[in-house]
């Protein structure tokens, strides 16, 4: 058993880090500029992220390397460092976590579709694989592979990462609302349905992020474990429905906010708790605070 699974074996909740999209864009990231190459050229501010996650009390950070197959990195003629710029974007995680902050190696989709002959299995599979082994060999503790959308590509992408790395495998997928209250991917896929197809392909936690504030995610979190009692559920919820506001990109719900809806995100289930676009260091705090009480009182039961 991992050290994660092991973590959570004792019923604690555990907290995760907040956006990193977010930051880098604060710290000058252009819009369609490649924020893998900063893990390179910018080393300290994605440093800076990190330790301000961990400075929050993250019990878990992730890793600059979102887009980082090697197939994304192509649009930046960047594939040939796809290796070099996951390891990098681990390397960073592990120096900002020290000892007692477990490290996620962040891999997104591909944004190719099989069903569309955009790509094929092998090469997915391949470049999943480099990115994969890239990330554990600069000392992630685990993979996410997050924000999917597709249940043929994100199985693949566990596929990769298990047989290529002997880390535990997370897996997210983003849901938005249809009709009556019911939540899908853009691909038509379920909570319940994503759940049972990833943890039959062996994914050791599963969940949910991006596209929803926490008031959406309690929902989703409550039929991912309708489906499944037992498989550690992750949560990182947007800091609410993003507003275009003279042409910038708001996210209203504020710390306290979040902060007050933590505990129906555990009570719907939730394992591991941090946050998406738009949420910060300060969201995280307030998180861990509510968490610091609920795992307390664990300690005094």
């Amino acid at each position: 058993m991992s050290r994660i699974l092991a973590k959570l074996e004792t019923g604690r909740i555990l907290v995760s880090d907040g956006g990193w999209g977010t930051f880098l864009h604060k710290k000058g990231l252009a819009v369609g500029d490649c924020p893998e190459i900063w893990n390179i050229e910018k080393r300290s501010e994605v440093l800076e992220i990190a330790k301000a996650y961990v400075a929050a009390g993250s019990d878990l950070i992730e890793t600059n390397s979102f887009g980082g197959t090697s197939i994304k990195l192509k649009h930046y003629g960047l594939d040939k460092r796809a290796y070099e710029l996951n390891k990098a974007a681990a390397e960073i995680s592990n120096e900002a976590a020290g000892n007692d902050v477990f490290v996620l190696g962040s891999i997104g989709p591909t944004g190719k579709f099989l069903m569309m002959g955009d790509i094929t299995e092998a090469e997915l599979y391949e470049s999943f694989a480099e990115q994969s082994k890239a990330l554990a060999d600069g000392g992630a503790d685990a993979i996410c592979i997050e924000t999917f959308y597709a249940i043929d590509e994100a199985l693949i992408a566990l596929k990769a990462a298990k047989e290529n790395t002997n880390l535990e495998v997370i897996i997210t997928f983003t849901f938005d609302m249809v009709l009556e209250g019911k939540y899908n991917t853009m691909m038509g896929v379920s909570p319940a349905q994503m759940t049972q197809e990833l943890v039959n392909a062996g994914a050791d936690i599963i969940g949910t992020n991006c596209g929803n504030g926490f008031e959406g995610m309690i929902n989703i979190v409550k039929e991912i474990r309708s489906a499944n009692n037992n498989i550690p559920i992750l949560v990182h919820a947007n800091a609410g429905l993003p507003i275009i506001h003279d042409g910038k990109t708001l996210f209203p719900d504020s710390p306290e906010l979040m902060a007050s809806l933590t505990n129906k995100i555990i009570s719907a289930g939730a394992n591991i708790i941090g946050g998406c676009c738009g949420t910060t260091p300060d969201h995280i705090s307030r998180i861990k605070g509510v968490v610091d009480i609920y795992n307390n009182s664990l300690i005094t039961k």
